[in-house]
């Protein structure tokens, strides 16, 4: 069991480097052209939701793009409507994650960290350095998830997991440790990937795996709050929407999988793949929660400006 637990630390580390490493590339592969590029296209909500969602794509991480777009509205370069806009946008593109993992790309890990490393290493042109970078960072990624699937294998036979699984049989528990394990380790695109495997290999029923991605999206609001509270008002503002955007896509689909057959329905459309399931319930989360939250934006936006009013 120790050695399991040892292999399941080391491949989140790995996990989270990779991401952290893939991030860092492509910010600077983007310079100083990425704020301006934000600032031009996203004068519309529904191209700031869509030019979210594509940036976050590439970077693979929400949080990243949240605490960028804290800095932009600290440092006057993008307004809060519209940095209001593309976190919904970030949201449905971090989700892309999880639809990878479920696609098995991973296969192809060992090969983009090999072409990675030798464009670090070879190549003294910043481009190609860049591009290395995002390359190792994704294969590093993918092979520190691999990691974690492997060392979870044994998880099924052991009496204290299970018994802790079986306390954690009411929705709103499952959700309370969502959010707590993301909020420790800052990634919900992690967390989706552990969860994948943990149901893949049976440890964790899907009816009971819905509650934890719930969680996590509240927990990865963590990292742009902490990213705020040295920041302005606006800063502040913006990471408080971010929460309250998850929060009410989680209260939404409590009473949806409460109420309607929509766990059921998930598992029909991909009754063979058992990550894919977890994926289309994250994908289906964030794009329902962004199209629900987008009809009332501006009325969210005035309860946070009466949450967090203007110092005299």
């Amino acid at each position: 069991m120790g050695a399991d637990l040892l292999g399941m630390m080391g491949g989140l580390s790995l996990f989270l480097y990779g991401m952290n490493m893939m991030s860092e590339g492509l910010e600077e592969a983007a310079g100083t052209k990425l704020p301006i590029v934000l600032k031009k296209l996203t004068n519309h909500k529904i191209k700031a939701i869509l030019v979210g969602m594509i940036v976050t794509c590439l970077i693979q991480s929400s949080s990243a793009m949240t605490v960028m777009l804290i800095g932009f509205v600290n440092a006057h370069i993008m307004s809060l409507q519209r940095a209001v806009w593309v976190v919904m946008g970030a949201n449905i593109g971090t989700t892309i994650t999880g639809q990878m993992i479920a696609l098995d790309i991973g296969a192809l890990a060992p090969v983009l960290s090999i072409i990675g490393v030798c464009f670090i290493v070879f190549s003294s042109k910043q481009f190609f350095m860049r591009c290395g970078e995002i390359l190792g960072g994704f294969g590093i990624l993918f092979m520190g998830l691999e990691m974690m699937s492997i060392s979870m294998k044994t998880l099924n036979d052991s009496a204290l997991f299970l018994s802790f699984i079986k306390t954690l049989s009411h929705p709103l528990l499952s959700v309370l440790v969502g959010i707590v394990f993301t909020a420790i380790i800052q990634s919900s695109s992690a967390s989706i990937g552990i969860l994948q495997a943990l149901v893949v290999q049976k440890a964790i029923p899907f009816s009971q795996a819905v509650y934890f991605i719930f969680g996590f999206d509240i927990g990865t609001c963590m990292t742009a709050f902490l990213a705020s509270l040295s920041g302005s008002l606006n800063a502040k503002r913006l990471a408080l929407f971010h929460l309250l955007l998850n929060i009410i896509g989680t209260s939404l689909f409590m009473l949806l999988c409460h109420w309607t057959p929509l766990i059921s329905f998930v598992e029909g459309l991909t009754p063979l793949s058992l990550a894919h399931q977890v994926a289309n319930m994250h994908t289906l989360f964030n794009v329902v929660t962004t199209l629900f939250v987008i009809t009332f934006d501006r009325y969210l936006m005035n309860l946070i400006y009466c949450l967090l009013p203007q110092r005299e």
